[in-house]
């Protein structure tokens, strides 16, 4: 028999989502940050075997929405548990849950999709108190592997071979836009309060040769002040930047890579509908 659906993973921003994804499926699929709120759109890894295929959608962390491109991303959490085969919500084991939280939960396991709740981080000092249907740790590899066969088997069965991928396939996501995305996490680990969150990479030049690809990507941010702070005193945050996320890209496309990187102002454009779909996000 063979064994193919898709997982949703949902959980709080910060609760290791994206971590998870990324160690289910062997390769950097979304990035990861300290700073929460990191994913905007909905990530899709493939997690491929002889048998089955499980394709995880990594949301956006269930918050409050502050302007438009926050009550985007909440859309995008209410789509993906309404046509999941499976929910896997995350609480962080490293912090104290709350009732908010816990309403959220009771309100997806009353649904008709089946829901596992997992504590994450148990590498680190255990504050979560709630019942939980398993515990892991992406870094340390504990409970992955129960989790990944729970995953399994929660998914649709049929005696034929009715994979949505190619089995070759770890992402839906184009190069394109994992390697924005890859600029996008050195911007949020390299910035403060509110700049990280203001920003969005455009990716403006894409040239694939046989020896070089050459890439020029604008990072956009919100206002002049942001503008500065992301260029830094004699370019060298751009810099920094750019170094970055070169070595991302030619491990991504296995060949040597040009980044220039440039710096935009859109301002309010989390607020904009047309710049928010402008800048990638449908």
């Amino acid at each position: 028999m063979y064994s193919c659906g898709y997982v949703g993973i949902v959980g709080r921003p910060n609760a290791g989502k994206s971590t998870l994804v990324n160690c289910l499926v062997g390769e950097k699929v979304a990035i990861v940050s300290a700073k929460p709120q990191t994913t905007r759109d909905n990530i899709i890894g493939i997690m491929n075997g002889k048998n089955y295929q499980v394709i995880l959608v990594d949301t956006p962390g269930v918050h409050h929405s502050k302007n438009k491109l926050d009550k985007f991303m909440m859309k995008n959490v209410r789509s993906v548990v309404n046509g999941v085969d499976l929910i896997v919500y995350l609480v962080d084991g490293s912090r104290l849950s709350d009732d908010e939280e816990q309403e959220y939960i009771e309100k997806l396991q009353s649904g008709e999709i089946p829901v596992v709740v997992v504590r994450t981080k148990s590498d680190k000092p255990v504050k979560f108190e709630g019942k939980v249907d398993y515990a892991i740790s992406s870094l340390t590899g504990e409970g992955i592997d129960e989790l990944r066969n729970r995953m399994i088997e929660a998914m649709p069965k049929s005696k034929t071979k009715n994979f949505v991928y190619d089995s070759d396939y770890y992402t839906d996501k184009s190069v394109k836009f994992l390697i924005a995305e890859g600029v996008r996490e050195e911007c949020l680990n390299l910035f403060k309060q509110e700049v990280p969150h203001g920003i969005a990479i455009e990716i403006t030049r894409f040239d694939e040769k046989d020896d070089i690809t050459v890439i020029e990507a604008d990072i956009v941010c919100e206002a002049d002040r942001h503008k500065g702070i992301i260029i830094g005193k004699g370019g060298i945050n751009l810099k920094n930047i750019g170094q970055k996320g070169r070595i991302y890209a030619e491990e991504l496309l296995g060949q040597k890579v040009l980044l220039k990187l440039f710096v935009r102002v859109e301002e309010n454009w989390r607020d904009n509908p047309n710049k928010i779909k402008g800048l990638g996000y449908k």
